[in-house]
C-alpha cells in the first residue's frame, strides 16, 4: 500500500498486476492494471486512461503525486 502523506490516496498495487486507489472515503475511486520494468510503473485504469510512476529512494513519483510506503503495525 502507498499514500499521500495525508492518507487521503492511498494505491494499493496488488500482486496480480492490478491496483485500486481510494480517495478520501471513496474506496475504488480508480482501478485498473499497472506492469513494473525496474523501478518504473505504467498504469493503465479501466477507463483507458494512462498514466506513469517511477520509484526512487523508496518513494512513489505518480504523475503529479508522491506517495509513501505505509508503515505496518508490528504486532
Amino acid at each position: 500500500m502507498w499514500m499521500t502523506a495525508d492518507g487521503h490516496i492511498r494505491q494499493e498495487l496488488l500482486p496480480n498486476g492490478r491496483y485500486d486507489e481510494a480517495r478520501g472515503e471513496r474506496a475504488g475511486a480508480y482501478t485498473g492494471r499497472y506492469t513494473v520494468a525496474g523501478s518504473h510503473l505504467d498504469y493503465v485504469d479501466d477507463t483507458g486512461f494512462t498514466a506513469t510512476g517511477d520509484i526512487r529512494d523508496g518513494v512513489l513519483y505518480h504523475e503529479h503525486l508522491v506517495l509513501y510506503r505505509e508503515q505496518r503495525q508490528q504486532s
